[in-house]
């Protein structure tokens, strides 16, 4: 029997144990008898803790890497002297400097290289905006409250957060238990407000976690900031929960400048605003976060890419929502692959996310901890077609950075609909196309006196009506027979004086369409939160200092995202060392390579330490051998190896080419050797 078969059987025993245990209580057992059963479930649990063989490798030390952060002001809670408020966060000089640099790069990857329009549109939104898409009645998340306390949680977060502990600490669970488990808290956030209670209060009997009271039923909430504008306070609005209302109201003024051609992509940076229900993990769930979208317009029945061929064979960790309900396994697929075989669902939408997985590379994320997650149908948006999810996991498990969804035609006729203007965009047909239409020739005046005011919206009804329906009503009324309608609810007697409906051909010289939308959007806090826990690390070594040993932390930041690119030390406090080192520091930021320059007294290790604290991929280090011109020493970050170079002009050229990836380290120190200190 293998290890496995082995953990799956002693799992089945300790579960019909434990089982066995609540009916001895229920059923009133003596005391002896319950404790000897507690004891063989203890042996049970003994043996499967010693069989646990598979090394999970070390846990990754959050509590060192928020300690960083705070202690290098990376980002801080905001007002934290007046004591805070969740889901706030300030940034410091480096955490500006990374959110910068990732959305420079986000905007060279996608705005620059894929040639789209960018725009930037208010924070504030009037309400009608916000009406028309939807938010208003559906942006909501289902809360749970404290039925003491009043205390709110948002109620699909508290069942993940139940079922992660409950795999965690149940050792050896059978494998069909757990993987339910997981297939449970997987659609934690797709469930109706009747099923998730079900499992919150009944199936789980999950308490409010920081009382143990009982928890209400769920409820909807709704997760925008609402506020008034003008002086009055007449007029709504609310601050914008997503940057893409911007650009779906300005699609005509787009398009017009994009000289009508379709498709096209317009994109924006700027802030969104989410009145979470319960904000933790600091940049993981916010009310105020950095937002990055994209809305590539194309024609609903072309979602094609001319670019998808030099993308289709880039392998990408699919998540799909049937494997999700099924084997929960992620697979590996090209782009090619997965638009053939109907997993996703067109070309448009897997160029953007191989896309996504570039830009991500380029960031220095762990592309081993990254996947694409399909939305499982009961999760979907009511207007997508189909929506993938990128995740990376963290040491909060699988988080939700990135998504690209099919959104169809919903968004730019809502608001058409909403404000009677037409967001329609039109292309010539070549050659002209001959099409068969229903001809509706109505005696107006008649159907005035018959329906009043409702005659406007009777007959709006019947031009919407298909050419096969169009036909058949006319059909109906030729043969002398009224027909019925239904326009808003209301039943319509249609006789045959009325109407007259014939099967006609016209050519097509023009097509008219609301375009659909495919939508790429980031979470930029989310991101820049990943790229700081992927690329944090210990040193195995320790430096000495005067309070004692010292672990040394290091951020392996990319040098294209690193906020300050190279350091410059003097090796020694001396003064002839001290201006040296000043005047290279200087020389470097002429370059627009962001430096540091330490002339303290610390010694050199401890020097290299704080820059390896920071991030700086590079430090220069002015020594004895340069004042007697034999250059200065280059040491690269990860490797701590070391070059000599000795010309500062031809120093300051190789940092830059290194900076800016032109240039690799391996191929300097091919060039350049390594200096042993020797």
């Amino acid at each position: 029997m293998s290890t496995d078969e082995e953990l799956e059987l002693l799992g089945a025993k300790l579960t019909s144990q434990k089982n066995q245990i609540r009916q001895l209580k229920k059923d009133g057992a003596e005391s002896t008898v319950v404790q000897e059963a507690v004891a063989q479930m203890k042996a049970l649990e003994a043996a499967l803790t010693s069989m646990q063989l598979v090394d999970s490798g070390p846990a990754f030390d959050r509590e060192s890497l928020e300690n960083t952060l705070l202690r290098r002001m990376v980002y801080v809670p905001s007002f934290e002297i007046h004591g805070g408020t969740g889901g706030f966060y300030d940034f410091g000089p480096i955490g500006c400097a990374l959110k910068e640099a990732i959305q420079n790069i986000w905007r060279r990857h996608f705005v620059v290289q894929e040639r789209m329009l960018q725009v930037e549109a208010t924070c504030l939104t009037a309400e009608s905006v916000l009406k028309a898409s939807g938010h208003v009645e559906r942006f909501t998340d289902l809360m749970v409250k404290d039925a003491q306390t009043g205390q709110c949680y948002r109620a699909d977060k508290l069942l993940e957060d139940h079922i992660e502990n409950l795999v965690t600490k149940t050792p050896g669970m059978p494998k069909v238990e757990r993987e339910d488990l997981e297939r449970i808290a997987r659609q934690a956030d797709a469930y109706t407000p009747t099923e998730l209670g079900d499992l919150l209060n009944r199936r789980f009997e999950i308490k409010a976690p920081d009382t143990g009271n009982v928890l209400s039923e769920p409820f909807p909430f709704n997760l925008m900031f609402q506020t008034s504008i003008g002086p009055e306070g007449h007029s709504k609005g609310y601050l914008r929960p997503e940057t893409a209302q911007g650009i779906f109201v300005n699609f005509k003024r787009l398009l017009d400048y994009n000289s009508g051609k379709m498709p096209f992509a317009a994109a924006q940076l700027g802030l969104g605003f989410r009145n979470e229900i319960s904000p933790r993990a600091g940049l993981i769930r916010c009310r105020e976060f950095q937002m990055a979208e994209i809305e590539h317009f194309v024609h609903p029945d072309e979602k094609d890419h001319p670019k998808f061929p030099q993308v289709a064979g880039v392998e990408l960790s699919l998540f799909s929502s049937d494997n999700q309900l099924t084997t929960g396994k992620v697979e590996k697929v090209t782009a090619g692959d997965a638009v053939a075989a109907g997993m996703i669902s067109n070309e448009t939408l897997a160029y953007f996310m191989v896309r996504t997985q570039l830009f991500c590379e380029k960031l220095g994320i762990d592309m081993e901890r990254v996947r694409f997650r399909q939305h499982l149908p009961s999760e979907m948006a009511h207007y997508a077609t189909d929506c993938w999810d990128l995740e990376i996991k963290l040491s909060y498990g699988w988080v939700e950075c990135a998504g690209h969804a099919d959104r169809a035609c919903y968004d730019l006729k809502v608001h058409s609909e909403f404000t009677n203007n037409d967001l329609k965009a039109s292309r010539s047909v070549i050659p002209p196309r001959e099409e068969a239409f229903a001809a509706i020739n109505a005696d107006k005046k008649l159907m005035g006196k018959e329906f009043k005011k409702a005659s406007a919206a009777v007959g709006a009804y019947l031009e919407s009506l298909s050419l096969e329906e169009a036909c058949s009503l006319g059909d109906q009324l030729t043969a002398g027979s009224d027909a019925h309608v239904i326009v808003d609810g209301v039943s319509y007697k249609i006789t045959p004086p009325m109407l007259t409906i014939t099967k006609s051909t016209r050519l097509i010289h023009e097509e008219r369409f609301y375009p659909s939308v495919i939508e790429p959007s980031f979470g930029i806090g989310r991101i820049l939160y990943a790229v700081l826990e992927h690329t944090f690390y210990h040193r195995e070594e320790e430096i000495q200092v005067k309070k004692g040993d010292v672990q040394r932390v290091v951020f392996k930041f990319n040098p294209l995202l690193a906020p300050i690119k190279c350091g410059v030390c003097s090796l020694l406090k001396k003064p002839e060392q001290e201006k040296i080192a000043s005047e290279i520091s200087d020389l470097l930021v002429e370059k627009d390579l962001f430096s540091t320059c330490d002339i303290s007294g610390a010694s050199i290790g401890k020097k290299y330490s704080r820059l390896d604290e920071l991030g700086a991929p590079f430090c220069i280090t002015v020594d004895p051998g340069s004042m007697e011109g034999k250059g200065f020493t280059l040491r690269e970050r990860d490797s701590q190896q070391q070059i000599r170079v000795v010309e500062v002009e031809t120093l300051i050229q190789l940092v830059a080419d290194l900076c800016e990836l032109k240039s690799t380290w391996e191929t300097v120190v091919q060039k350049y050797g390594l200096d042993t200190g020797n």
